[in-house]
């Protein structure tokens, strides 16, 4: 059998490629299929063209496409996070392997960073920011929350489609519990992260304090800056939040296995138009018990300041 021989893309392919994937409609899984390209390849000839280097494709390390054994394990990984949220890799692990997944504890640390996903209890330490990134203290320990737009938070989770995954990030009102906007990537970078807060503002004004772990498309610059340009209060996940954020991981809870458990998702268009749908249904039909059946969009109009209401 013959080795296949390395082919050389032009410029305009690679741009071409790169292109699509930034525009998010597919995976990249599924763009690799009709261009007859690696996603890896996809990976590395998008980082450039982000940063505004046209026509340079340089040697950055890719992302490897995960095998559909891997994407069967990752989804399994999801649900268990949800159902145990304070298990960490060495529980998932056995939990897998009682299941009759042969895995390693390496294997499975590798997707849940992957993933973007961690153990949720109690350590001195959260998710690291990347180096040179300035992280802000945590400001609502000991703080009553008692008004929409004064505490908003932000957080990203893993998205299983049918083939491959991506990941969905939104901006929740932290007293309603109103997803104020969300939007979907195929990457972790901090641009899906920034048009969504851009949009949380333009719609809903500014909160007092905007609150998210320490990862790094947090810590960026941009992202800091953009909050810092609307004179918004940055807190960061630290000692003692792991009780708070346990809203952020009900919501997760909620549209995972009202919505996408349910559902395979066969594009990225269809993933956005159908979280969409259950946003809207969560946000302003859904009843919560703990406001007395009341939904997120009535706890939130009901109690703004009347000129904002208006």
């Amino acid at each position: 059998m013959t080795r296949r021989a390395r082919r050389t893309h032009s410029p305009a392919f690679k741009a071409k490629v790169a292109l699509a994937a930034i525009k998010g409609d597919k995976t990249l899984a599924e763009l690799a299929q009709p261009y007859d390209v690696h996603p890896n390849q996809i990976t590395t000839w998008r980082a450039p063209l982000l940063e505004g280097a046209a026509g340079v494709f340089g040697c950055s390390p890719a992302e490897a496409l995960e095998p559909a054994v891997d994407l069967a394990v990752m989804r399994r990984i999801d649900q268990l996070h949800l159902d145990f949220p304070f298990a960490g890799s060495r529980m998932l692990r056995d939990f897998l392997r009682a299941e009759g997944v042969k895995i390693g504890r390496c294997r499975v640390i590798t997707l849940m960073r992957r993933m973007g996903i961690e153990a949720l209890y109690r350590r001195p330490n959260t998710s690291k920011p990347a180096p040179g990134h300035q992280v802000f203290p945590y400001l609502l320990r000991k703080l009553t929350i008692d008004r929409p737009n004064q505490v908003w938070a932000m957080d990203i989770t893993y998205i299983p489609m049918a083939r491959g995954f991506v990941y969905l990030a939104a901006v929740v009102d932290w007293y309603s519990r109103r997803v104020l906007s969300w939007r979907v990537s195929i990457t972790m970078s901090v641009d899906f992260c920034l048009e969504a807060v851009e949009e949380a503002l333009a719609k809903h004004g500014k909160p007092e304090i905007f609150n998210t772990d320490q990862g790094s498309q947090f810590t960026s610059g941009d992202f800091v800056g953009l909050l810092v340009a609307n004179r918004i209060e940055i807190s960061m996940d630290g000692k003692g939040s792991w009780r708070d954020n346990v809203f952020v991981e009900r919501l997760w809870r909620s549209v995972k296995y009202e919505e996408v458990y349910l559902r395979a998702y066969d594009s990225v268009t269809e993933a956005r138009a159908s979280l969409g749908r259950d946003f809207d249904f969560y946000n302003g039909r859904r009843p919560h018990s703990s406001f007395g059946g009341r939904t997120p969009d009535r706890v939130y109009f009901d109690n703004l300041p009347q000129a904002m209401a208006a």
